[in-house]
């Protein structure tokens, strides 16, 4: 059995950065290493960050969007279009919308997609409130920006079936050649959803 180099502390911090996504122990021992190099600089200010937003971070109310408010600055922002109302798998794909700033409208998070095999049912997710927050006369389309996996396929039928009855429009997002995209590097059903989403030019 080896000895560890170092200390519980600095063992107990490798660990528990080891279990971040895209960091394994390697990884971690250098990033703790970086870390302990750069204390003034890196060290003190992230562990003061951490124990801030350990105490203030919360889920907001409306959308399940992370903040350090409830409700979130996206629902209380005026500039926000009020009719249009984008539906997520998670607060990580609202974080990529915001960055490509593609919708002025306001989010509803679900917090994941129906996946019968894992034990997922629309009990487990934000499927209800959404239909509630549909049902608002404000809103008039509801844009399902959920993955093109067959989960989120599922999920977007489920939620459109639900959604049948009101006067909302439901759209989706398109699905085809990405920007940049050459024709020979993508694959088959990519072409295909993109030769049946096709549009005039």
């Amino acid at each position: 059995m080896s000895q560890s180099a170092t200390g519980p502390e600095l063992d107990r911090l490798i660990q528990l950065l080891a279990r971040l996504p895209g960091l394994g122990p390697r990884s971690a021992r250098r990033a703790v290493l970086h870390l302990i190099r750069k204390r003034e600089q890196l060290l003190l200010p992230l562990a003061e960050a951490l124990q801030i937003a350990a105490e203030r971070i919360t889920l907001c109310s409306i959308c399940g969007n992370v903040d350090t408010r409830d409700p979130c600055a996206i629902c209380t922002d005026p500039r926000r279009d009020p009719a249009i109302l984008c539906v997520v798998e998670t607060v990580g794909d609202l974080w990529a919308l915001e960055r490509a700033q593609a919708t002025r409208g306001r989010y509803h998070v679900l917090g994941g997609t129906l996946s019968p095999l894992d034990g997922i049912g629309p009990d487990d997710l934000s499927i209800a409130a959404l239909v509630a927050r549909a049902q608002n006369p404000e809103v008039r389309e509801v844009i399902l920006a959920v993955n093109a996996t067959v989960e989120g396929q599922t999920t977007a039928h489920y939620v459109t079936d639900l959604l049948h009855g009101t006067d909302v429009r439901v759209t989706r997002l398109a699905h085809g050649v990405p920007v940049g995209g050459e024709l020979d590097y993508l694959d088959d059903g990519t072409l295909a959803a993109a030769i049946r989403s096709r549009t005039p030019f």
